[in-house]
């Protein structure tokens, strides 16, 4: 089983879930019809993020940090405060790690000296060092790297030493092959969802969870909600005293639908970077932390939504349908169920179900049955049975059966699935 493929689909009401640049609710033109989206950077970063139940922060593992200051605060800050370390010193070694990990143009680093210049002569230490972009490093990562910006600013007599002590001690092949050897150096949501570096030192970390863009599966249902700010005490000349007066007048956006969900899982890349083993050799590595991650992450994809206008439309929405696939071939998205827009005439979702069952027989027909499945869904209607004939079950799960069966399977168990198949 090299591939785990997860499929939902989640209704919101009145809600502007993901938003462009100019404030309305992010779309993609599918199928001939205009549908409403959410980016997978905006799914990703709410899974990613969600703290309580099923929270990857639970597994112990450390998460990355992902901030254009990470070495201010997390290098040259915590070194000056927790160390007493003197902040030039710290300031100078730290700017020339960045420049050796990162690279820097000669543009940007003749700024920065211009800029460390003028700070230098205020007596504040030097510009604090910042990235053109945000840098996405794991706590193991940066406590390697605080050692090392540590161990050079203490052994120097000035800014200029330190920097040159830094440079020669990045050039030591070693330093490479030491941050290589750090598990999940890059931290836990980066072994998730990859990270890209340029510079030569830090490890690129391909993702090995691949998150499509959620879509509705009918055309775009769209209004605009005008609404005011009441002015308690901006009276309007009512003859009960009442305060009528208007302190703000706007108007948004609003929409609805049932949205389709994607996410296909690499598993021996999720191996690889969970374990720091060569991909190829996936299958002798240990598997329970993988498993862990696969059984929180079903319950974040079902039950995390998007946080866009939380106090003005309580967007929290749980999945109505989870259809997991495990096999060996490449993944394929279920989308083309919705190339032509569901219209529903009394159940949208039952409507929803019967596009989804159609398009996995055809598919089946064409491909052969090439995945094992396990389906948990809510609704009594008949297309929940013909969807549940299609995949060849004898009928549906609960989230919690579907996240056991899950694990059981990708940690190589064989003892039986939990009974509760209904």
């Amino acid at each position: 089983m090299r591939f785990v493929q997860i499929h939902f689909l989640t209704s919101y009401p009145a809600a502007l879930l993901n938003r462009d640049d100019a404030g309305l609710a992010k779309r993609v033109p599918f199928g001939g019809a205009t549908r409403t989206r959410v980016s997978s950077q905006s799914l990703k970063r709410h899974w990613r993020t969600h703290e309580g139940a099923h929270s990857l922060h639970m597994l112990g593992e450390g998460l990355s940090v992902r901030s254009r200051e990470t070495f201010e605060r997390e290098i040259v800050q915590r070194l000056v405060v927790d160390q007493g370390l003197d902040l030039e010193m710290v300031r100078g070694a730290t700017r020339a790690l960045l420049t050796g990990l990162l690279g820097e143009s000669a543009k940007a680093k003749k700024t920065a000296e211009g800029e460390d210049a003028k700070a230098k002569k205020a007596g504040d230490g030097g510009e604090p060092v910042h990235t053109g972009q945000i840098t996405v490093l794991g706590a193991p990562e940066l406590s390697y790297l605080r050692g090392l910006v540590a161990e050079v600013a203490a052994g120097g007599s000035t800014p200029k030493m330190a920097e040159e002590a830094m440079l020669k001690k990045l050039k030591d092949k070693d330093l490479a092959k030491n941050l290589k050897a750090i598990k999940l150096g890059a931290g836990l949501d980066a072994a998730l969802f990859g990270r890209m570096v340029t510079g030569d030192i830090l490890a690129r970390v391909d993702a090995a969870i691949h998150v499509a863009h959620a879509f509705t599966v009918h055309a775009e249902e769209a209004e605009s909600d005008y609404f005011t700010a009441v002015d308690d005490l901006l009276q309007s000349g009512d003859e009960d005293g009442n305060s009528l007066g208007a302190g703000h007048v706007n108007a948004t956006e609003l929409t609805s639908g049932l949205y389709y969900g994607y996410v296909a899982v690499d598993f021996p890349l999720l191996i690889s970077n969970l374990e720091g083993c060569a991909r190829k050799k996936w299958q002798e590595a240990d598997k329970t932390l993988a498993s862990r991650v696969l059984a929180e992450f079903i319950h974040l994809v079902a039950t995390v939504s998007p946080g866009a206008k939380l106090g003005s439309t309580a967007p929290h929405s749980y999945a109505q349908l989870i259809l997991v696939e495990l096999g060996d071939e490449q993944p394929r998205t279920l989308a083309n169920a919705f190339l032509r827009p569901v219209r529903a005439q009394n159940d949208l979702l039952a409507t929803t179900y019967r596009a989804l069952s159609g398009h996995l027989a055809d598919l089946d027909r064409m491909y052969g049955r090439t995945h094992e499945r396990r389906l948990a869904a809510m609704g009594d209607d008949p297309s929940i049975g013909q969807l549940v004939e299609t995949l060849g079950l004898e009928g549906t799960l609960s989230l919690p059966e579907l996240a056991a069966w899950l694990t059981e399977r990708v940690s190589g168990a064989r003892h039986a699935v939990p009974a509760g198949a209904r």
